[in-house]
């Protein structure tokens, strides 16, 4: 009998992905759980107070997340007032599932709920956008009109801070799209694990922080845990996204850690140095050197969410929808 690497007492149940010990279920539980709070502390992701917004799907990632943000919020008395958002994009027979998982979410762990849907916002769901342009390009579509969805849920709900169920598969995934495409901007800033607000000139935050406690979590590792303690959870794939690219990246990433488990972290971290050494190179820049000045944020003329332009990307887009000509170059 194998016995536990970690309490040497209890016969070892698993491998863990991410390190390669032999563990009984207790002590990954106990890792798993604790690995996250270091992650939340270490950053200083929250204030005591601080009322913060879960992303919630009805997924693996973000049941998980719910479950293990109301576990430790309890358990190390963080002091935050936890909501649920989810944002129902108009998908039948994917949304429309998940949603309910989202809502017995609610029950279990005795958390409010906001549901914001892209036909409320926007007047288009996510079938009838993909009934006029077809699932090509779709995604960018739902990756505009999320993030303005959750920013307006959020301000509903007079949140704080949101977090998401990115997990540390999701940040490498973004690395590599950012370095095939060689997108070297947000190459390096995707490795952030909180997006910062953005503020006007009188200090009002035009956008709510975003933060990723999963930022250094296996998503296989999320996967046993929510097997293990027999989460409720939705685990279709949405239909919409074949053809994305982000599969592609996926595809690479998984073919990576076949071969070196590790690879996951060192795709992370080599993003994180980027991006510190991008840093660097700014400060010791001459003093006379001139740089390119900074967009001036202000706000959309039509909707009045943030935007470095007279229309935001959401209005943009949902214009070339109204119009029937649904063009994805939004500058």
């Amino acid at each position: 009998m194998k016995v536990c690497q970690l309490c040497s007492v209890q016969r070892a149940q698993l491998k863990r992905p991410k390190t390669g010990q032999s563990i009984c279920k207790q002590c990954f539980y106990a890792v798993f759980e604790y690995e996250i709070h270091c992650t939340i502390v270490d950053n200083k992701l929250f204030k005591r107070g601080d009322r913060v917004a879960i992303a919630a799907s009805g997924g693996k990632d973000s049941t998980v997340l719910a479950h293990t943000m109301t576990l430790l919020n309890k358990r190390y008395d963080y002091g935050l007032d936890l909501v649920l958002l989810s944002i129902d994009e108009g998908i039948a027979g994917y949304r429309d599932d998940s949603l309910e998982t989202v809502k017995r979410n609610q029950t279990q762990y005795e958390l409010p709920l906001l549901i914001v849907s892209y036909e409320e916002l926007y007047g288009w769901s996510m079938d009838k956008i993909v009934a006029q342009i077809g699932t090509k390009n779709n995604c960018t579509f739902c990756g505009v009109f999320r993030r303005q969805a959750l920013d307006r849920g959020a301000s509903r709900l007079g949140v704080d801070h949101i977090v998401t169920g990115h997990n540390a598969d999701d940040v490498a995934e973004t690395v590599l799209m950012n370095l095939f495409r060689g997108d070297f901007a947000r190459l390096k800033r995707c490795t952030q694990i909180t997006t910062q607000s953005t503020e006007t000139a009188d200090a009002a935050p035009l956008t709510i922080p975003r933060s990723k406690p999963f930022k250094y979590t296996y998503e296989k590792e999320i996967v046993m845990y929510a097997y293990f303690l027999n989460l409720d959870y939705f685990s279709t794939e949405c239909t919409y996204s074949v053809e994305a690219y982000r599969g592609y990246a996926r595809v690479f990433l998984k073919d990576l850690e076949k071969v070196r488990a590790a690879a996951i972290m060192d795709i992370i971290h080599s993003g994180e140095a980027y991006q510190a050494q991008e840093g660097l190179e700014d400060r010791a820049s001459a003093p006379g050197k001139q740089k390119k000045p900074a967009q001036k944020q202000g706000n959309c003329e039509r909707c009045g969410y943030i935007s470095s332009q007279k229309l935001c990307k959401a209005c943009v887009l949902l214009e070339t929808l109204n119009r029937g000509q649904p063009a994805v170059t939004i500058g």
